[in-house]
C-alpha cells in the first residue's frame, strides 16, 4: 500500500474526507492492477461510498485521474525541492524514488489521454515541478529536457521490470550512478 501526503489509504473512511478516501482508493486500484482496471465503480467500492460519489467530487474518471496526477506532481515537486540544494545528481535520485514510492501517482502523470491535460492546477503543479527539475540544469532548455528524460526513462524502465536485477537492488545506487551521467565528467564513469 502506498503511503500519500494525507497518510495511509485505510477501509475506513470518515464522511468529511470523501475526496481522500477517493483518491487514495483509485490509487490503491492503480497500485495493484495498473491503470487500466480503474473504473468510478472499482473506487466507489473500494472507498466504500455509493458509485454517484465519484461522479459527485470529480465528474469522472478522467476527473479522479487529473486529482491524482496534481497531487502526484505536487508531491514529486516536494521531494525534488527537498533535494535541491545537494545538486543535480541528487534531484535525479529523488525522481526515481519518488517514481518508485508513488508508482501509482507516476503512472498517471505523463498521460494526457487519461487526464484532463487543460485543468488549471494540474498545470500549475506540473510547472512546479519542472521548474525545479529545470533550475537544476542551466545548459538550456535541451539539457533541461534530456536531464530529465535519463531519470524519467530510468525510473520507467525500472518500474517496467526491464531492468536486470543487478540494477534494481541497490535502486538509489544504480539511480546516483545514472544521475552522475548528468553532470560533466559524468559521462565517463
Amino acid at each position: 500500500m502506498e503511503r500519500y501526503a494525507g497518510g495511509m489509504a485505510e477501509r475506513s473512511y470518515h464522511h468529511g474526507d470523501l475526496r481522500r478516501a477517493i483518491l487514495d482508493a483509485a490509487a490503491e486500484t492503480i497500485g495493484e492492477h495498473g491503470v487500466a482496471a480503474l473504473s468510478l465503480r472499482e473506487v466507489a467500492r473500494r472507498a466504500g461510498v455509493s458509485h454517484a460519489a465519484p461522479v459527485h467530487h470529480f465528474r469522472d474518471k478522467a476527473g479522479v485521474v487529473t486529482a491524482l496526477a496534481t497531487e502526484g506532481y505536487d508531491l514529486l515537486a516536494d521531494a525534488l525541492v527537498a533535494a535541491r540544494d545537494q545538486g543535480l545528481v541528487e534531484i535525479g535520485v529523488a525522481y526515481v524514488r519518488f517514481a518508485v514510492g508513488h508508482r501509482a501517482h507516476f503512472d498517471v502523470m505523463f498521460r494526457p489521454d487519461l487526464h484532463h491535460a487543460d485543468d488549471a492546477d494540474l498545470l500549475a503543479a506540473r510547472q512546479r515541478a519542472w521548474a525545479v527539475m529545470a533550475d537544476a540544469v542551466s545548459e538550456g532548455k535541451l539539457a533541461q529536457v534530456a536531464a530529465w528524460s535519463i531519470v524519467h526513462g530510468f525510473a520507467t524502465l525500472c518500474l517496467s521490470g526491464a531492468m536486470p536485477a543487478e540494477v534494481t537492488g541497490d535502486l538509489e545506487a544504480s539511480a546516483r550512478a545514472v544521475a552522475e551521467m548528468l553532470t560533466p565528467g559524468g559521462a565517463g564513469r
